[in-house]
């Protein structure tokens, strides 16, 4: 059985039966007071009323908390997001149900971060949640069928090291949280087209975040993605950038009224110390010297992340790979993968990442042999992100 109204085993109707008396007394705080809704709570923790009561209670605190019930009407986000955050609402799949874009590959995630609190970043997230309940329940009346989530198409062209960026993937993974915790089978399904080769490490330093349920909704679409999309959205639906016919008034192909794309944020937008990193490790490394840390890498194209920050002086780093396992290697004995650069990490904290291709041991190096008279505080964070193999696929080339 579905777990959906109409199609209730008489384990989940008696479920649904105890759950509405249950949360009785919270029941008129709902943005929603339907069976259709307090379904969907019994359904993303498996009918168990217990758990579905403490997450709906947790949700009805989180609307007071965040003021959800006005967020449209109340707040705005800032000027950075709304002219720099890509996405949009632009159509309604075949369904009925709406169609949301996320487009990736404009995002400047560093900028954004430099230039918006985190709240502001989670706030815009609940405040296009509401409007998308919101325009579900609208498809609904006028389709006079229950509509409750939506189709999301991920457009990750353009998906770079840039959006590894570490504090960035911490602010988009606690967004996630807070969508699933809050907004329970929202969504229909997850079309990510136009991915590259390092799409399944991105996916992998997030997918942590998201539920089993909501994984198995994600649909990672090959080189035929126009057919694919025109499997779930009408041509008069789709954008004809996105393979369909439907155009902005003034004949744009892209839907710019509709879909932002985000670019590049300019500094003038930057707020000074917006970001506070945490690092794991703190070193000092002696005036003349230097300080090496091996990762041993087993599978090919995991990435290698890291960021740090020097005191008072700039520091240089470098990435070797070694030749010989076992012992320890000279820097003239191995082979340099990326270069060693020095680094104003006093000024501007650093970070970056590189995709190790061949299983080794990494030898990340900092290096101060160059500087005779002063030692260098260093404070860094160093992991090892496996690829991730087992996502679902339709139409692969």
């Amino acid at each position: 059985m579905s777990g959906r109204v109409g199609d209730l085993s008489p384990k989940q109707a008696e479920a649904l039966d105890e759950f509405r008396e249950r949360i009785r007394d919270v029941y008129e705080k709902l943005p929603i007071q339907s069976d259709h809704y307090l379904l969907r709570w019994l359904r993303a923790r498996s009918f168990s009323v217990n758990k579905a009561e403490a997450m709906l209670r947790k949700h009805v605190e989180f609307r007071k908390h965040m003021k959800v019930d006005s967020i449209l009407e109340d707040w705005m986000p800032p000027e950075v997001i709304e002219r720099y955050v890509s996405g949009g609402m632009c159509g309604y799949d075949r369904e009925g149900s709406p169609v949301w874009y996320d487009v990736i590959g404009p995002l400047d995630p560093k900028g954004l971060l430099m230039s918006a609190s985190k709240q502001d970043f989670l706030r815009t997230k609940i405040r296009e949640s509401e409007f998308l309940r919101r325009e579900c329940l609208w498809q609904s009346e006028k389709l006079e069928k229950p509509v409750e989530s939506i189709t999301l198409i991920y457009d990750c062209e353009g998906l770079g090291m840039k959006h590894m960026y570490k504090p960035a993937v911490e602010a988009y993974g606690e967004i996630l949280t807070m969508f699933e915790e809050n907004y329970p089978e929202g969504l229909k399904r997850v079309l990510v087209i136009k991915a590259p080769k390092i799409f399944p490490i991105a996916y992998n330093l997030i997918k942590h975040f998201l539920c089993e349920e909501t994984r198995r909704k994600i649909i990672v679409v090959g080189s035929n993605w126009k057919d694919v999309l025109q499997k779930y959205v009408a041509p008069d639906q789709l954008p004809v950038a996105y393979g369909g016919l439907l155009v902005d008034p003034d004949g744009d192909p892209y839907c710019k009224s509709r879909i932002k794309y985000g670019g590049v944020v300019p500094k003038s937008y930057y707020i000074r110390d917006s970001v506070k990193v945490q690092y794991d490790n703190f070193v000092t490394i002696s005036r003349g010297s230097d300080l090496q840390l091996e990762y041993e890498i087993l599978v090919p194209n995991c990435l290698l992340r890291w960021q740090f920050a020097s005191d008072g002086a700039d520091i240089g780093f470098g990435i070797y790979m070694k030749t010989k396992a076992g012992v320890k290697q000279k820097v003239g004995d191995m082979q340099e993968v990326f270069p060693t650069t020095r680094y104003n990490a006093h000024l501007v904290p650093e970070d970056g990442s590189y995709t190790c291709e061949e299983p080794g041991i990494y030898v990340i190096r900092f290096d101060n042999t160059y500087s005779m008279l002063q030692s260098k505080k260093i404070s860094f964070s160093v992991d090892v992100v496996l690829p991730e193999t087992h996502t679902n696929s339709e139409g692969q080339a």
